[in-house]
């Protein structure tokens, strides 16, 4: 199913909804198309652009958010669903420093691994045993939840999707 990204009227990231939704809001004068997906979508008296990218007419104030919870599904989002010793298609999350070990659950000792590096390293040091860390974990980017609440990422999102740490 098709996503569409919602922009703030400053053009900041607010969500990702179905195409359906962005039609609504772009029927009802809410929003407006900023970038289109290349098909279009037809009604009796109507032909309109499937978008990728909608900008709300209005400015939208977002609460805090306190933060990205650390789980599973985004720890695989914030390491490209790819092990982070080898590369290949990550099935488990690792500590880093074993929890047996006094390493904590914290985003700077969690990544994503895939089944094979995962057993391999059990409760050592990746040096211990030949592996090391294709990139250090960090604590993810703010647009981690928009990234992943969304099955794919359209190309056209990364000129609005700012890659910058969370504060």
């Amino acid at each position: 199913m098709k996503r569409v990204l919602v922009l703030n009227a400053t053009y900041q990231p607010l969500n990702v909804v179905s195409v359906k939704r962005a039609v609504v809001l772009i029927l009802k004068n809410k929003a407006e198309i900023i970038e289109e997906d290349g098909g279009s979508l037809r009604s009796e008296k109507m032909i309109m652009p499937i978008p990728s990218v909608v900008r709300l007419v209005y400015f939208v104030k977002v609460p805090y958010c306190e933060g990205i919870p650390l789980a599973r599904r985004t720890i695989f989002a914030r390491d490209n669903y790819s092990c982070q010793y080898c590369g290949a298609k990550a099935e488990s999350i690792d500590h880093v420093i074993p929890r047996s070990r006094g390493g904590d659950h914290s985003w700077e000792n969690v990544v994503a691994a895939c089944r094979k590096c995962n057993s391999k390293k059990e409760n050592k040091l990746p040096e211990e045993v030949g592996l090391s860390l294709r990139k250090v974990p960090q604590r993810p980017h703010r647009n981690l939840r928009i990234i992943g609440s969304a099955s794919e990422i359209h190309p056209s999102w990364s000129n609005y999707l700012e890659l910058a740490p969370m504060n």
